[in-house]
């Protein structure tokens, strides 16, 4: 049922039967309008687990199967960091479960369950911007350390940067351009997944102020 029509039904039973309804009663009603947004937000969370999951697979595999050892560590340390992110992830689905579980108290609920994920918005977007530079200076010092020579790699390279000024040059566009890209993209994808979804909530909250 949509947001609208349990909206209207609620105002009209509370005008003809005010006195009937206990407080049970308005909060079965309040929740209804706020299950579909609450388990749209726990469906972004498992889809977040399940590209979790693929990417964990992913990179162990290249992790392990690497011929090159710079490559090795560089994906076998970021699938374990996806490992501590997918746990983080099952632990948000449980709490949010958890909390639009309980009938009342509905706006308590509401505000707990925009909290924690407003804070981990917040928190995966700094965290995604400053991995930026991290993954930036170890994937330059692995692959500067690196024993086994890499032929095809190193011909492309001194065929386009035959000159130090190029390298620079490569190298600040190439991290602005990345680090410009990943911010906006990171915003639009927490607003996708989240933040339309917890805007929807704070209504609910405001609505429920109302009543």
């Amino acid at each position: 049922m949509e947001l609208d029509d349990l909206k209207y039904q609620l105002k009209n039973k509370l005008a003809t039967d005010h006195t009937g309804l206990s407080q049970p009663d308005i909060a079965e009603l309040l929740t209804r309008r706020t299950v579909s947004i609450t388990d749209k937000l726990k469906r972004s969370l498992w889809i977040e687990i399940i590209c979790g999951f693929a990417i964990i697979a992913g990179f162990g595999y290249v992790g392990f199967t690497s011929d090159y050892i710079s490559m090795r560590i560089y994906f076998s340390a970021f699938a374990v960091l996806c490992v501590a992110f997918v746990v983080l992830l099952f632990y948000l689905l449980r709490r949010i479960s958890r909390l639009s579980a309980t009938t009342l108290p509905v706006k308590s609920n509401l505000q707990t369950i925009v909290n924690i994920i407003e804070e981990f918005t917040r928190r995966y977007f700094q965290f995604t911007m400053a991995l930026i530079p991290v993954c930036f200076f170890f994937s330059l010092y692995l692959a500067m350390s690196e024993p086994k020579p890499m032929p095809q790699a190193e011909k492309v390279a001194k065929s386009i940067f035959d000159a130090s000024w190029k390298v620079f040059t490569f190298l600040t566009v190439y991290t602005l351009g990345l680090c410009i890209g990943i911010y906006y993209f990171t915003k639009w994808y927490l607003r996708k997944l989240y933040g339309k979804f917890v805007a929807k909530l704070k209504e609910c909250i405001a609505e429920l102020g109302e009543e």
